[in-house]
């Protein structure tokens, strides 16, 4: 199924991948299918305050993996901005990636490799269930 079949299912779809390298995107896709990871976070910066490019709550959107082949269809529940020394422990623990200290530790990194790191910047939150399955 392409991305334009299911755009006709969920009319305003769009599709993303997770992670900026193949491994890390299959390992989160892996963690979302089995129910570990039920959250992600962005950058706010990387969204331009551009209201098209922001995920919203009720909206589905369809995961690719690296090579842009749809894996799933997933529903926002919830979208949340706050600065990244903010970020609830709850919150970091739905992003599947190990514990507090992990998903600390983890982010920094991606952030420092894509944009740059700094404590205070401002990430968009969003939790998310899994509407589909197209494996």
């Amino acid at each position: 199924m392409t991305l334009e079949d299911l755009q006709k299912t969920y009319p305003g779809a769009v599709g993303f991948k997770f992670g900026d390298s193949r491994e890390l995107n299959a390992e989160l896709i892996g963690l979302v299918r089995s129910g570990v990871k039920t959250a992600t976070c962005g950058a706010a910066r990387d969204f331009n305050d551009d209201p098209d490019d922001m995920p919203l709550q009720g909206h589905c959107d369809v995961v690719l993996d690296w090579d842009g082949v749809p894996q799933l269809v997933v529903e926002t529940v919830e979208v949340t901005r706050q600065r990244f020394c903010d970020v609830p422990e709850d919150f970091a623990v739905a992003e599947g990636e190990g514990t507090y200290d992990d998903w600390r530790r983890g982010h920094e990194a991606y952030f420092g490799r894509n944009g740059g790191f700094d404590p205070e910047m401002e990430l968009i939150c969003e939790r998310f269930r899994v509407v589909e399955d197209l494996r």
